[in-house]
């Protein structure tokens, strides 16, 4: 029997060495592995913009139990639309600090509030458009 593993990946445009440092302090994440374009022991096979070797090709960051991998790309502009990254709690002073870490710089589209399925509920684009839903579920 196989094991299959879903596994956000996400494109900064340029800006995952920000993006990795703000996940770092907003949401706690270790980073589990960086190499820019400049380390690739290849050269890449895609055109890159003047400077880009000094961007991220290729990251792997932890969130809690679950890794989420970026990149810078290949100079292509950054775009994230149609789904949102969910972070699901089991301490609602944690997801409460999580959420107003995201809001910083970015956008609250739904305040965290207790809803008929959760103990704390809310959704927020953060400063790079990524969307996030955080939760605390009602049986946690």
């Amino acid at each position: 029997m196989s094991t299959t593993l879903l596994q956000p990946y996400l494109f900064f445009g340029g800006r995952s060495d920000e993006a990795i440092t703000f996940y770092r302090t907003a949401l706690k994440a270790e980073v589990v592995m960086c190499m820019h374009y400049k380390e690739s022991p290849e050269k890449s096979p895609m055109p890159l913009p003047p400077g880009w070797e000094e961007k991220v090709m290729h990251a792997e960051i932890k969130i809690g139990g679950a890794s989420m991998l970026l990149s810078d790309g290949c100079g292509e502009e950054q775009k994230f639309g149609g789904f949102s990254l969910s972070l699901v709690y089991q301490d609602e002073a944690e997801a409460k600090r999580a959420y107003e870490a995201l809001s910083a710089g970015g956008e609250a589209h739904m305040p965290l509030t207790k809803t008929f399925f959760a103990k704390a509920f809310g959704m927020v684009q953060d400063r790079f458009g990524v969307n996030w839903m955080v939760m605390v579920p009602a049986a946690a």
